[in-house]
């Protein structure tokens, strides 16, 4: 079925709207909010889905509002910091007549503060995670630019057996000092296997049900 000819007209002056260079800037920033909603949805879902119902207590309905807050939650942040970003980055550009490399530091400094400040779970989350991305970046680049010597073998089964070796050793003596996901998920994979009473939970479930 063909399109209302108002809605065809419609159409064709958004599209001819959005090939437009002049309105390109702000144009990337609604999309970059778009994209950062939907990205953040994809990622936080079945993360929260997955670990809601392994670790957390609580009816059904509470486990549900639980994985939708955190979804929103990532989503909307991911969503603003994009559209934060973007801007900052057109407005220095257009303020300096060009694109210096250090508008893209400064206009994701300040957006990070300002989205990702509020020290909670997904955020912290969020951070560590490009920490570790930003670390393994930082020594690429040092050996790109000759700071760093290019080592002659391999040193990713050095780099995994101290990553391994440190959290191991903090999660066994200094616990509280790791992050409370970290915790639960190796809660259940050392201490909980060290806990069984039967078969059915040695196999079947983690811990024994309660007596009916």
């Amino acid at each position: 079925m063909a399109a209302p000819p108002q809605l065809r007209a419609l159409l064709l002056a958004v599209n001819a709207l959005l090939r437009k260079r002049r309105y390109h800037a702000a144009l990337a920033m609604v999309k970059g909010f778009r994209n950062g909603a939907v990205y953040g949805a994809k990622i936080r879902a079945p993360h929260a889905l997955v670990m809601t119902f392994l670790f957390r207590n609580g009816s059904l309905r509470e486990k549900l509002r639980a994985i939708l807050q955190a979804t929103y939650t990532h989503s909307r942040n991911l969503a603003c910091f994009v559209f934060t970003y973007k801007g900052l980055c057109a407005l220095q550009s257009h303020v300096q007549g060009k694109t210096y490399q250090f508008h893209s530091f400064l206009a994701a400094a300040l957006g990070g503060m300002l989205v990702f400040g509020a020290n909670n779970n997904i955020n912290s989350q969020i951070s560590m995670y490009l920490l570790s991305r930003v670390l393994f970046a930082l020594c690429r680049l040092g050996m790109e630019k000759g700071y760093i010597p290019e080592p002659k073998r391999d040193l990713f089964p050095v780099f995994t057996a101290v990553v391994w070796g440190l959290v191991l050793w903090l999660f066994e003596y200094h616990r509280p000092t790791l992050q409370p996901s970290l915790q639960s998920s190796m809660t259940y994979l050392y201490d909980d296997s060290n806990v069984w009473h039967d078969i059915s939970d040695f196999l079947i479930y983690n811990k024994s049900r309660p007596s009916e």
